[in-house]
């Protein structure tokens, strides 16, 4: 936790400053500033964007503060790693190999930050707690019930994870809406948490839905008014209220929710609706959210917003325009992409170009006209054999008309497979997923994987390092000898292949230290054709985009 001074002036009596902010004629002796707390809770609908009310608060609070976030998600699975994307959307994977919520992402992009798994609790991980403290005899032959074991266990980790991490403003984001039946053991958990920590050291946010019926042109606050109540009748009194909307709230809309929902005006904030996330933050600091939150918790970091402004500016008042196409069998569902998606935008920042994604579902792919009208191809990552020809289609057609091609984990897969078939004349060369008795297993699972049966975290996953090819285009664009990116496969480029492919002019620009694994490919001659086995776009960063994707879009815009 952050060394603070108390101010003892008359203008600034019970506000607290930095050290770095030292005044000597005003200050007295420096104390240990108590972990605050803020807790993230939602209403009406689901999908109404609490990870990134959360994420944006954050960033206007980081200047000074170290932030720790906490998603409490009311399923029970131990994580999202065994959901369908359709169920969940996307997975996101931290460095420490955990497999969590996507909001996780969110939070590092808005942050800056490098979560870890402890810092996702599910409702799956909650009663495994609870039942291994059980077996042990930690609740000496009581018995075990959901109040108060179930809560406190909820509680000790949220208290466990701001000690282990000296936070100072430590986030809570409770999943799904109030009212749902999965959450209600976490809403107790954070109703409680006021009478443990102190109610000066914690602050409730609270996210509804303000809609503007059609013919009505109105703003309506029944259903943040009806949310609310729901909220308070678990005991939970916000101290701030968003309102997400079309357009910005009105004084009137605003004093009525005030008055019915028992905020001070100032406190309802427009959660605008706009086109790219990244304005969220502008948007809060022009409705006074930070000031908000520095009185009501005694704290003071103030935001700086400048670069991040300019950042956006170039979002939203792009210099050039591309197409890119995205090649997946996910793509009725865009979330499943969410982390490439802000990877585009990340690089739409830096160089003013608006990247327009052609979405292509492979499965039954059979036209590829549409490859005539585009500047680039990105093929994701995926599991199991539907869609894969039709991938391996478009990866040639890249490849034989030099348009700009990104394979990411199964991208490269896939990217190898086609030249093995193509360029090497392996006939019927595949992965042994795909096809366990493939005459030419170019790509295969790694020996320690065979005999796992369990699905959940078995694969590779979290930060692996890669040692980059001196004169390699990977290296270039990484800059470093190494790199570090994030992974989520059990298939590898077979080892015992690797001759044949780069003696066929294959080059990996990327592989482990000891050369089995690959982790990196690209082919020389061509505008840009490169596949990594990670997924880059987890660690892409609005302030620093990932490198394989700025390349990427630096080719499609020659």
């Amino acid at each position: 936790m952050s060394q603070f001074y108390i101010l003892t002036n008359n203008a600034n009596v019970g506000k607290f400053l930095p050290t770095d902010d030292f005044n000597p004629e005003i200050m007295e002796q420096p104390f240990e500033m108590p972990t605050k707390y803020i807790i993230v809770t939602g209403g009406v609908l689901s999908g109404l964007g609490k990870g990134i009310a959360a994420a944006s608060i954050g960033h206007l609070l980081a200047s000074k503060l170290k932030i720790i976030p906490i998603k409490c998600d009311g399923y029970l699975n131990v994580d999202p790693g065994t959901m369908n994307p359709f169920e969940h959307g996307e997975v996101f994977v931290l460095d420490d190999g955990g497999e969590v919520d996507m909001d996780f992402g969110h939070y590092e992009r808005f942050f800056g930050v490098t979560c870890k798994s402890k810092w996702n609790l599910t409702m799956g991980k909650v009663f495994d707690m609870v039942r291994k403290k059980e077996r042990r005899g930690d609740y000496l032959g009581k018995t075990v019930q959901y109040i108060p074991h179930v809560t406190d266990v909820i509680k000790e980790h949220i208290f466990e994870v701001s000690r282990e991490e000296s936070a100072d403003l430590l986030f809570v984001e409770i999943g799904g809406t109030v009212g749902d039946i999965e959450n209600e053991l976490f809403l107790e958990s954070m109703r409680q948490m006021k009478e443990d920590v102190g109610r000066e050291n914690i602050l409730y946010v609270h996210l509804t839905y303000v809609p503007i019926p059609y013919g009505v042109s109105e703003q309506k606050s029944k259903p943040t008014q009806q949310s609310v109540n729901l909220l308070k009748q678990r005991g939970i009194f916000p101290d701030i209220i968003i309102g997400r909307c079309s357009e910005f709230l009105t004084k009137e809309i605003k004093t009525k929710i005030s008055n019915f929902c028992d905020v001070h005006r100032d406190a309802v904030i427009t959660g605008l609706d706009v086109e790219d996330i990244y304005e969220i933050p502008v948007i809060f600091e022009q409705e006074g959210l930070p000031e908000i939150i520095h009185k009501k918790l005694n704290i003071y970091s103030p935001p700086d917003l400048r670069k991040w402004k300019e950042l956006v500016d170039n979002i939203r008042h792009p210099k050039n325009e591309i197409t890119v196409a995205m090649c997946g069998k996910y793509t009725k569902l865009e979330d499943s992409y969410a982390s490439i998606i802000e990877s585009f935008n990340h690089c739409t920042a830096h160089l003013g170009c608006k990247i327009n994604l052609k979405w292509v579902e492979t499965t039954d792919l059979k036209d590829t006209s549409f490859m005539d009208d585009i500047h680039g191809i990105v093929v994701p990552g995926g599991f199991g054999v539907r869609g894969t020809e039709g991938k391996i289609k478009i990866i040639r057609l890249a490849r034989e008309r030099n348009i700009p091609f990104l394979g990411l984990c199964l991208g490269l897969q896939l990217a190898v497979i086609e030249f093995a078939r193509n360029v090497c004349n392996l006939d019927g060369a595949n992965s042994t997923e795909m096809d366990p008795d493939t005459p030419h297993p170019v790509i295969d699972i790694l020996p320690e994987q065979k005999e796992i049966s369990d699905k959940g975290g078995t694969m590779r996953l979290g930060a692996y390092s890669a040692v980059l090819k001196e004169g390699s285009l990977v290296r270039s664009l990484y800059g470093t000898e190494e790199a570090s990116e994030r992974h989520r496969h059990r298939y590898e480029v077979n080892p015992e292949h690797h001759s044949i492919l780069t003696e066929n002019g294959m080059v990996f620009s990327g592989t482990s230290r000891d050369g089995r694994l690959v982790e990196f490919i690209e082919l020389p001659g061509l505008k840009y054709f490169v596949a990594t086995q990670a997924h880059p776009e987890l660690k892409s960063r609005m302030e620093k985009p990932a490198p394989l994707f700025f390349g990427f879009v630096t080719a499609c815009l020659s």
